[in-house]
């Protein structure tokens, strides 16, 4: 006789997995890891990061244990230890600190982020009011502000405040984005603000970022085939944040953002018979593993990758760590 079958096996029911393609890390939160690895490499422990070098707590702490500290400001950092800045970018006032301090300093800032920088520079040196759209607060948004004098640049964040934005003056205007936003928000946005005021130019190349956007289509064609989407990334990480809120746009039935495997609430798996599966772009594969992993314990899961954009952009690191 056949042997009993544990009946543990009759609760699993089958459930599938859709994982988007691509999901995870992107090119600039490679290179911002990787400066901090190499620096503690080179210089030793302990290496300083202003601010959390990428939006992703396990990140964070997996540095933490190599020998970074994480700090909110040049005043907390001695002189005489390196400092990374985080990938996010930081106000001109910081490097120039560190400069007149003399110290050792590396920047980890996307250098698609340090594009909307320069872009913003050149609309004011032309004259032009900068309308940047982002979310006050935000490290990059923080950063590209810091770029300009007080005043130079208007932040906007909704439609309301588009509709609500009054031209300083006869100013020529000009608009720049944060990079992790909703490409369909950020388009309603810019939608607003082109009705009130035609002659606003069109960027010189798009400032949402390949990765955001490559992302949130992943997340698009996932869409109303999913009972359920998951997103694993950091609360504080906006472009993780985004994925969610694409999702739901999109026709999921749900979309949870989990940290890892930990946060899974297993009543949100009632009645789901596909799950939708992405990370952020400042969130770790393993932790992706370990989700299916925790799924795998109480289903009977069929895992397939969607098709989606294949990403070969890498960038530099500082010639500090190079040679």
């Amino acid at each position: 006789m056949n042997a009993p079958v544990p009946p543990s096996q009759f609760q699993r029911r089958p459930l599938s997995v859709r994982m988007a393609t691509p999901r995870g890390f992107c090119a600039g939160v490679d290179r911002a890891i990787q400066i901090v690895e190499r620096a503690i490499e080179k210089y030793g422990a302990p290496v300083y990061v202003r601010h959390e070098i990428v939006h992703n707590r396990h990140v964070v702490d997996r540095l933490k244990g190599l020998g970074a500290v994480f700090v909110k400001e040049l005043d907390e950092c001695p002189d005489d230890r390196p400092v990374v800045f985080s990938a996010h970018g930081v106000p001109k006032s910081v490097p120039a600190t560190a400069r007149s301090r003399e110290m050792l300093f590396l920047d980890a800032t996307c250098p698609l982020v340090s594009k909307v920088h320069v872009e913003a520079e050149r609309n004011f040196a032309a004259g032009r009011h900068v309308i940047l759209i982002g979310h006050a607060g935000h490290p990059e948004v923080v950063g590209t502000m810091g770029q300009l004098p007080a005043g130079a640049i208007s932040l906007v964040e909704t439609v309301e405040d588009a509709e609500g934005f009054q031209r300083p003056g006869d100013q020529p205007l000009a608009y720049a984005t944060q990079t992790t936003l909703s490409v369909d928000d950020t388009a309603e946005i810019l939608a607003a603000l082109k009705r009130r005021f035609p002659e606003l130019p069109d960027p010189h190349k798009e400032d949402i970022c390949y990765a955001t956007t490559n992302r949130q289509e992943a997340v698009k064609r996932l869409g109303d085939g999913c009972g359920l989407v998951l997103v694993v990334g950091s609360k504080n990480s906006s472009n993780s944040a985004r994925l969610v809120d694409v999702a739901l746009k999109a026709g999921a039935g749900d979309a949870r953002l989990v940290d890892d495997a930990g946060d899974l609430d297993w009543s949100w798996f009632d009645g789901v018979e596909t799950v939708g599966l992405t990370a952020g772009a400042s969130a770790p594969e393993p932790l992706v593993q370990g989700v299916i992993d925790a799924l795998r314990t109480r289903f009977d899961v069929t895992v397939t990758e969607d098709d989606g954009a294949r990403e070969t952009v890498t960038f530099k690191l500082p010639r500090a760590l190079t040679t």
